[in-house]
């Protein structure tokens, strides 16, 4: 038996994740255990409670691998400083102690992490290395294209290679500072978004948009090449040199001001998104169609904080080369976890790959398990009221039914998603039916932005009954977009303009049918998702519609609940009215005033996101 922890660590969203004999069995985000959304720090709380999970210790390790190579990171910094010099003075400032404190030291500071428990070797590769291994190594093809885009790495931005068999061949890269990762979050930030978490909102905002700037993106800030590469105009950015991304040269171009945080969104910010989301996918597709013309591939895999555009992800699986895409479910910096220990177990040690027909990533169900008993035990010995059922199709039934009167329900069962989605284990459910659940989940439960859509989760033998999809369709990690069926449309109010037409009625499933017709759809199947596709079931048998909403169990500025206290305390600090855990369900109106006293106040002292 050998077993690999990967680590991903002190830059953005630490994770950790334990694969053994080439099979994960554990891997978790900090930020679940510790509550502090994007956790950077060494991933200790992660790594803790998926050993003890799993069953195993830290002496029981083989290898130790880390997701980048720091050395290789810290040159850039210092080439990029140095190259601005002295406009850069700040930034630099800013990151020097981090980095000579610990960045520079990470052998040194892993082992401290670890104890003394762990005396075996530290392995480093790169960035985007780790970012195709996690893309490749789980997906269910035996050879296939790969493509990763992100932010940055140490340098590379941008990369594609060919994955065969239990061998990873990365052939060409785009370098620092010219990165569509950057790119983006430049157009976040100036939409008035926080970067590194505000992307997926300037996803969700772009289809109430024009995309009317898409040629002035075009023609003055990124440069794009026959053979998909680009570089980007740099006299419009100031990520390489100042604490911001973007200055006074971008709103001059564009002819408005940067949205300040938490102003009203504008029509000009819905043109924006729409502009920049449009060249994204135009900038990916051009990639595609170089990679697949070198490879001659069928089959892409990809990875990075980009893999997660799922309006960009649906359009390429629909217009582009490839007959099949499989993309990472922790596409950004945490499945780099995933990925070093992979490359571990393959790429350096040479060990063959075991196939699975769908995917080897267990439907990303690899977090620590609930304990129900003793957890809920602990909520009913500080006051809560819940009730148990002893029959799987009596809790469904009983959900169901709530869920079909318009209840809104917390659901939290069995092991931990890992990545950004939730995807049925810690979820928030709703009737898809209903055309004002949209805006009651965003502003009474999410306390978000109205505008945010709303994912579909369906049994994915009904799929095809409301979206356009392939026959043999398989998207369990919500990562791409879908078409609702012509037949399911209800026309629009042409005379309707703004956030004002996110309450409009555009299918039989309103809540889930975003402004352009797309929904996020997951499909649902026994064997990865069993308890929740027979609650899907029900809902179906009840009512007739196989489909739910589903969006992740936490509030804004909060990570997604990971414990039933968790989710318990989630539940009474907003108008949430049902929480299931496990096989016990509590109702709202039957809880004790003095529960949600104290979760409101923890709800109070979380940062916006």
């Amino acid at each position: 038996m050998t077993l690999i922890l990967g680590v991903s660590a002190y830059y953005h969203d630490s994770a950790i994740a334990l694969i053994q004999d080439g099979k994960p069995i554990a891997a978790a985000s900090e930020e679940r255990f510790s509550r502090k959304k994007q956790d950077a720090s060494f991933p200790s709380l992660a790594l803790q409670a998926c050993l003890d999970d799993s069953g195993v210790c830290l002496s029981d390790i083989d290898y130790v691998g880390f997701y980048e190579k720091p050395l290789l990171k810290f040159e850039r910094l210092l080439e990029t400083y140095l190259a601005y010099a002295p406009r850069g003075y700040r930034s630099f400032a800013r990151a020097m102690p981090s980095w000579l404190q610990t960045k520079l030291h990470l052998p040194r500071e892993i082992r401290k992490e670890l104890g003394d428990s762990y005396k075996r070797r530290i392995v480093f590769c790169e960035h985007h290395e780790s970012h195709a291994a996690s893309a490749f190594y789980p997906s269910p093809y035996r050879e296939s294209a790969i493509l990763t885009i992100d932010g940055v790495g140490e340098w590379a931005t941008t990369s594609w290679g060919i994955g065969n068999e239990h061998r990873i061949d990365l052939k060409q890269e785009i370098r620092f500072p010219h990165s569509l990762g950057l790119l983006y979050s430049a157009f976040t930030y100036f939409c008035g978004f926080r970067v590194n978490s505000g992307e997926y909102k300037l996803m969700g905002l772009a289809p109430y948009g024009e995309p009317r700037f898409a040629s002035v993106i075009h023609e003055h800030l990124i440069t794009l090449f026959d053979d998909g590469s680009y570089r980007l105009n740099m006299d419009f950015f100031e990520f390489c040199h100042r604490l911001r991304m973007t200055g006074k040269r971008l709103e001059k171009l564009l002819g408005v001001q940067r949205r300040l945080p938490d102003t009203p969104v504008r029509e000009v910010d819905m043109d924006i998104a729409a502009s920049i989301q449009a060249v994204t996918e135009d900038v990916v597709l051009r990639m595609a169609n170089h990679v697949h013309r070198q490879t001659g591939l069928d089959s892409l895999c990809m990875a990075g904080g980009v893999a997660l555009n799922c309006v960009s992800n649906g359009r390429l699986l629909r217009e582009g080369p490839f007959k099949k895409i499989w993309v990472q479910p922790a596409a950004g910096d945490a499945g780099g976890a995933l990925g070093i220990a992979w490359s571990i177990w393959h790429q350096m040690l040479g060990n063959p790959r075991t196939m699975n027909p769908h995917d080897c990533q267990e439907g990303s169900f690899l977090g620590p398990a609930l304990d129900p008993e003793v957890e809920v035990a602990a909520l009913l010995g500080q006051g809560a009221v819940a009730k148990q059922y002893d029959h799987e199709e009596d809790l469904c039934g009983c959900v169901a039914s709530l869920i079909a009167s318009g209840r809104v329900v917390g659901w939290a069962q069995g092991r931990m998603e890992f990545g950004p989605r939730s995807l049925g284990n810690r979820s928030i459910l709703g009737d898809p039916r209903n055309p004002e659940m949209q805006s009651t989940m965003n502003l009474k439960i999410k306390y978000r932005e109205s505008f945010r859509p709303f994912a579909p989760s369906v049994l994915r033998e009904h799929a095809r009954e409301y979206f356009q999809m392939a026959e043999d369709s398989d998207q369990p990690y919500m990562l791409f977009t879908s078409y609702v069926n012509e037949e399911n449309r209800v026309e629009q109010d042409p005379a309707a303009t703004g956030i004002d037409r996110v309450r409009a009625v555009r299918s039989d499933l309103p809540a889930i049918t975003h402004l352009d017709y797309s929904a996020r759809v997951q499909t649902v199947d026994p064997v990865r998702h069993p308890r929740y596709h027979a609650l899907i079931s029900e809902f179906n048998r009840q009512t007739g519609c196989p489909v739910l909403i589903n969006t992740s169990f936490n509030v804004r500025g909060e990570p997604i609940v990971q414990s039933a206290a968790d989710a318990y305390r989630c539940f009474m600090a907003t108008e949430m009215e049902v929480l299931v855990v496990g096989d016990y369900v509590f109702l709202k109106e039957e809880q004790p005033e003095s529960m949600r006293q104290s979760s409101e106040h923890y709800l109070s002292e979380l940062e916006p996101d």
